[in-house]
């Protein structure tokens, strides 16, 4: 009889090992991965030190890869429940290569989703190309264009267009009562196409334009006007200073140095972006830590921008229980899709040209005064849509 139970025991015992391996063996083979590419350029003069004449560095920026390998960090917990692996693959071409063929490369591979944070030819390249079904998420470019006449099928944003900066700054001065603006701007190409925005903004929320002057910067006596902040800033009544300089030519200079005491906005003095490393409220203290503890270094604009899609594709994986990268395009567009940005309010991405709805944050060099946009501007279906271009003004034909 005792042998008779040992040999039941042993067989029970065999059959749960047996079944256990025949489960793990299955669950290996059955794991999916949902690969995401970042696709960068080797030599980007984007992410080169930009020097002043003096030798000084006024532009220190890293590659945000940093913040998506965060986001698929935060993850591993997740995947392991759903049977599901998240990668992140960083690939960078080399000059003059065809970013458009790294593209189909990684989607050949099965990619779930390509984040782009190439120069701007290399861009165009894989825009023009409208890539149908295929998940392409802009981590760099502002422009409005992108969002307008030069949108592509399947193109997302989660980096904010300057229009939705514009807007965030000019919703802040309107409800300041700081109606007056002189608007100060340099004539490098990105600082005209801030201009335009800021312009847009300042019509759009009801403020005034009192002078609109272009900063030069020169040695010529006969145009000092042009390059003498005093100078530059006296002669008109204004209650604020927007300044457009994103190449720190002259902005520095003019906190302090206005011919009349008046606040600074703008590029400086008090900036509007999608992040902040002082961030306070709704989790952004975690955030930011974890990030200095992966980095050491802060969390900047475009780092939340990468973490914050790669945070969007791991939302539709789980919601939709797949890395079918046509399922979780769908999703990642839907309507259902609510994404934690840590900043008190769930975003999605709008239908009509792939922007992701977010608050924007106005702070100084080191706190967040505010956030847009604010209680008295109201919109039809989302307030968030109050920040850039709504639905009914846009130019994409998605």
């Amino acid at each position: 009889m005792i042998a008779k139970l040992c040999l039941i025991f042993l067989f029970v015992v065999m059959t749960v090992f047996g079944l256990a391996g025949s489960s793990g063996a299955q669950s290996d083979a059955e794991t999916a991965t949902a690969g995401i590419v970042y696709l960068g350029q080797k030599g980007d003069p984007y992410y080169e030190p930009d020097l002043a004449y003096t030798g000084l560095s006024l532009k220190d920026l890293d590659r945000p890869v940093i913040g998506a390998e965060m986001a698929v960090r935060s993850a591993r917990v997740l995947s392991r429940s759903l049977g599901l692996k998240f990668t992140l693959d960083v690939v960078l071409i080399e000059p003059g290569a065809s970013a458009l063929d790294a593209v189909k490369e990684a989607f050949a591979s099965e990619a779930v989703a390509v984040l782009l944070d190439l120069p701007e030819p290399a861009f165009e390249e894989v825009v023009a190309s409208k890539l149908e079904s295929k998940l392409l998420i802009n981590i760099r470019h502002r422009d409005d264009k992108w969002r307008g006449v030069g949108c592509a099928p399947n193109l997302l944003h989660t980096i904010p267009s300057y229009g939705m900066r514009a807007d965030a700054m000019a919703q802040h001065l309107r409800v300041k009562g700081w109606d007056r603006v002189l608007l100060l701007h340099g004539e490098t190409q990105e600082d005209l196409i801030e201009t335009t925005a800021v312009r847009k903004a300042i019509a759009k929320f009801g403020l005034r334009l009192a002078d609109d002057r272009v900063f030069e910067l020169t040695n010529n006596p006969s145009k000092r006007d042009e390059s003498n902040v005093p100078l530059l800033t006296g002669g008109v009544r204004h209650d604020v200073v927007w300044i457009v300089d994103n190449d720190g030519e002259f902005g520095r200079y003019v906190p302090y140095e206005t011919y009349d005491p008046r606040p600074i906005v703008g590029t400086e003095g008090l900036t509007a972006s999608a992040w902040h490393w002082t961030y306070e409220r709704h989790g952004g203290p975690q955030l930011n830590q974890r990030f200095r503890s992966a980095s050491d270094s802060i969390m900047q604009p475009e780092d939340w921008a990468a973490w914050v899609a790669v945070r969007s594709l791991i939302e539709a994986v789980t919601r939709v229980g797949s890395a079918d990268p046509d399922l979780v395009r769908d999703y990642v567009q839907s309507d259902a899709l609510s994404v934690n940005l840590y900043k008190g309010v769930a975003g999605s991405f709008r239908a009509w040209d792939g922007q992701l709805r977010q608050p924007i944050l106005l702070a100084t060099h080191n706190a967040v005064i505010g956030a847009a946009p604010f209680t008295q501007f109201q919109h039809q279906t989302n307030s968030l849509d109050t920040l850039g271009t709504d639905g009914a003004e846009t130019d994409c034909k998605r």
